[in-house]
């Protein structure tokens, strides 16, 4: 009897995590992971800082060591893109023409820039930053460029900004929001970063819509819609991620803002996965179907999709959480913020580089901003995950201990 064939589309950070744990749980089959990049799977949050400032190589982002998949047997195709899935014959197409069969399907695929449509956009010396690649030919930029225009005033984009400061550039950062990380944060945050950005000498400029990009080929300034201009010679464009669904979708699968699984990262099909950023699925904490765009959730739920191919199901049930690493800042959340009512900060979050940031809802704490503050971080995702709750007065007193509430 034929061995199950088990492929792996995307050799993200989540096939790093899948194809090893399936082999730990005991599947025989045989692992293939097919990428369209030409690396094997790598880490993506140093992209935007130490790869970016040139102190780490591309070995020294990999997940893991090419030894790990070959002593465990799996097979990686790079280079090639998946253009479709045959569902009824089990096939893969291939924009080679190759079709692959599988048993089992995976799709670890994630998600790509979301791309600024204005005139001059296509100019060199602009640039998005998702892949290795992006980074390699910014860094060829980054050395002789000496004004750099950061468009998006996300955590990917103020990473960035705090990278080419460090490599001595004069940056400016638009965000067309009236502040900065207005989607994921409170107003206090974002007035402490734009306050550290300022300080360390970037210019963070809001309500800026790009309307154009000037130069003769080559960028050399920035135009808003209000007439004001910025000079560059160098671009970066960080203004989210949407989420590679199409193919998905094209065969027939539950789509709503990300693939559809259920909690043990199974499709609408029985025979196709899906784990990452691509995904949506329903999270007990909060109540509702959430997209993650996070290496947490990559990895947790690609540990719940290989137990489910090995037939050791264990349902998805991770408290979500991000962390950002911007100069001497180490932010870390715990939790989805979205809906919340109220905020208590605790530390000094105007003068000070230190301090956590408490959303609650209805009294009922949601989530944890906690810069440079990692018991508070801690503490705050076991509160958050057993639904403890919690006196906001006590929140915000620096000489109360918070694992005191734990013990309430």
């Amino acid at each position: 009897m034929a061995k199950e064939r088990c492929i792996i589309v995307g050799a993200s950070h989540a096939a790093a995590q899948l194809a090893p744990t399936l082999r730990q749980h005991g599947y025989e089959g045989s692992i293939a992971v097919i990428g369209d990049e030409y690396f094997l799977p790598y880490h993506r949050p140093p992209l935007s800082k130490d790869f970016l400032a040139g102190k780490k190589s591309i070995d020294d982002i990999l997940i893991r060591p090419p030894a790990v998949y070959q002593k465990n047997n799996i097979r990686f195709v790079l280079g090639l893109t998946v253009t479709g899935i045959d569902r009824a014959n089990k096939h893969l197409l291939l924009d080679d023409g190759e079709q692959i069969p599988y048993d089992k399907l995976v799709l670890t695929v994630g998600a790509r820039v979301r791309r600024l449509e204005v005139p001059g956009v296509d100019k060199k010396g602009i640039f998005y930053l998702r892949t290795l690649a992006d980074v390699q030919q910014i860094k060829a930029y980054a050395g002789k460029a000496r004004h750099a225009v950061i468009v998006g005033g996300g955590y990917i984009g103020l990473e960035t900004a705090a990278s080419l400061r460090k490599l001595g550039m004069e940056v400016v950062v638009l965000e067309a929001l009236p502040r900065v990380l207005a989607r994921v944060t409170a107003p206090e945050v974002s007035a402490f970063y734009t306050r550290v950005h300022a300080e360390e000498g970037v210019r963070i400029v809001t309500d800026a819509q790009v309307a154009e990009f000037l130069g003769d080929g080559e960028v050399r300034e920035v135009a808003l819609a209000d007439g004001r201009t910025f000079p560059a010679d160098l671009v970066i464009i960080g203004i989210g991620i949407i989420p590679n669904t199409e193919m998905a979708a094209e065969a027939g699968l539950e789509v709503d803002n990300g693939i559809v699984v259920d909690e043990f990262a199974r499709t609408s099909d029985p025979d196709i996965l899906a784990a990452g950023d691509c995904t949506c699925h329903f999270n007990p904490i909060y109540g509702r179907r959430v997209r993650l765009e996070s290496v947490q959730n990559a990895v947790d739920q690609a540990t719940i999709a290989a137990l489910t191919l090995c037939g050791q199901p264990r349902p998805y049930r991770a408290l979500p959480w991000f962390w950002s690493d911007q100069y001497d800042l180490k932010l870390q959340i715990a939790g989805l913020s979205q809906g919340y009512d109220q905020v208590v900060i605790r530390g000094d979050i105007e003068r000070g580089r230190s301090f956590a940031a408490f959303y609650l809802k209805e009294g009922k704490l949601l989530a944890v901003d906690a810069v440079n503050r990692p018991q508070e971080f801690m503490l705050g995702k076991r509160l958050i995950a057993e639904g403890v709750e919690v006196d906001p007065s006590l929140l915000r007193q620096e000489n109360f201990a918070l694992k005191g509430l734990l013990a309430r």
